[in-house]
């Protein structure tokens, strides 16, 4: 969403994942990355070794 300062993003699917860019596509580049972390933290807190990485076009 375009607001007075900037993009803000979310990812629906994902609870407290959100973030932020000055224009769009740092936005998006914003949230992939926001993703991963997202997702590397769910793995680690249930005890899940191995992640697989995956490319998400948006």
């Amino acid at each position: 969403m375009e607001t007075s300062e900037g993009w803000s993003v979310s990812c629906l699917d994902l609870p407290g994942c959100h973030s932020q860019g000055e224009s769009r596509d740092e936005a998006l580049a914003n949230i992939r990355e926001a993703i991963q972390l997202w997702l590397e933290v769910e793995a680690e807190e249930a005890g899940v070794k191995t992640v697989e990485t995956l490319e998400l076009a948006v």
